[in-house]
């Protein structure tokens, strides 16, 4: 009973980290921060990242320190292949990274222009990763955890970290389609969001001329303003 209450609060818990997080990243209550406190405009990504961090330490501490029988082991040839998708979503995790404006992700940049707006100033860009899926880290997140071996502790996290980026990567396509318009709609429709499907993919003239509309729309909407 103790045990099913811990793995209740555990789950209660990522569901919490889970509001709170896409509450921070939502552009209503950033544009009500910046109207309220303009002052904290170029330390807000940078302070969101920090804070994200920090609250994913402790719920990463429980999920390994609850005890809690194994449900399954990778053993032999499983252990093998299991082993090999966790090293190789690492790698592509590193990798995506690369393809990344990683001091715009980080907030670094932000505060380092001073900037006065939460907006973000990174172009569409389509990665080669990004032909595949639409959202790579955290398709290659969900391999990472699901070739892991599995108790009651482990496998909670891991649905509601699985629930939590499926939800997330549909609040984040909001804030995209806003910003990139009919460019990132026909990439939607194009490309999968987080496994690879056969047909599926963008070539890299596709993916191209896909950001070509982007920066065109881009530069019509500066041109109106």
């Amino acid at each position: 009973m103790k045990h099913a209450a811990a793995l209740l609060g555990l789950f209660c818990s990522w569901l919490a980290y889970a509001a709170v997080h896409s509450l921070l990243a939502a552009s209503a209550f950033k544009a009500w921060l910046m109207r309220r406190w303009p002052c904290v405009t170029p330390y807000y990504r940078l302070a969101y990242n920090v804070m994200a961090t920090l609250l994913l330490l402790p719920l990463v501490w429980a999920t390994y320190t609850l005890p809690g029988e194994p449900l399954w082991r990778w053993r032999g040839a499983g252990a093998w292949i299991a082993n090999g998708l966790a090293v190789a979503a690492l790698a592509g995790i590193w990798y995506a990274s690369r393809t990344y404006d990683m001091a715009e992700f980080l907030g670094l940049r932000a505060l380092h222009e001073k900037r006065s707006t939460t907006q973000e100033s990174a172009p569409f860009c389509i990665s080669p990763l990004h032909r595949h899926v639409r959202h790579p880290w955290y398709a290659l997140a969900l391999v990472l955890i699901w070739t892991r071996d599995m108790n009651a502790p482990f496998l909670v996290s891991a649905l509601a970290i699985t629930l939590y980026l499926i939800i997330g990567a549909r609040l984040e396509e909001r804030k995209l389609l806003a910003r990139f318009g009919d460019a990132y709609r026909d990439y939607m429709q194009r490309v999968p969001g987080l496994i690879p499907l056969p047909g599926r993919r963008l070539t890299a003239d596709e993916a191209t001329l896909l950001v070509r509309r982007s920066m065109q729309r881009s530069g019509h909407r500066q041109h109106e303003l």
